[in-house]
């Protein structure tokens, strides 16, 4: 596994398989705005490098509203540099946040990270 890109506190991890960096996350709580600032940042430097990206959210069991708002960034920009973006291991109360906001739709997600290296 690496540390996260661009120093500072590591909020993501990640590694490569397969060709696609699977990303996890730090925090299981992604709630306050530095820290959703700093995961952004983080997870848009990783684009500069690596344009298949999926996001593994099993660590995660609160996403802040304002931290969705750089998940579509971070799909902006992985479309932007021909890559593809997809989610797993998103816990039900998580997925109802993504199912309400019509995110469940944006995204491709899947249950299991292995169905959606499966995927790319």
């Amino acid at each position: 596994m690496s540390a996260s890109p661009g120093g500072g506190n590591r909020r993501i991890r990640y590694e490569i398989v397969d060709g696609v960096t699977v990303v996890s996350f730090v925090d299981s709580r992604i709630t306050d705005e530095e820290d959703i600032n700093e995961v952004g940042e983080q997870l848009y430097a990783l684009v500069d490098q690596h344009h298949n990206i999926l996001l593994n959210f099993s660590n995660v069991q609160f996403l802040a509203s304002a931290a969705l708002g750089k998940l579509l960034n971070l799909k902006k920009r992985v479309a932007a540099a021909r890559g593809k973006l997809k989610l797993c291991c998103i816990s039900p109360d998580l997925y109802e946040v993504f199912r309400i906001t019509r995110l469940d739709q944006v995204f491709e997600i899947y249950d299991e990270e292995q169905d959606a290296l499966n995927q790319f």
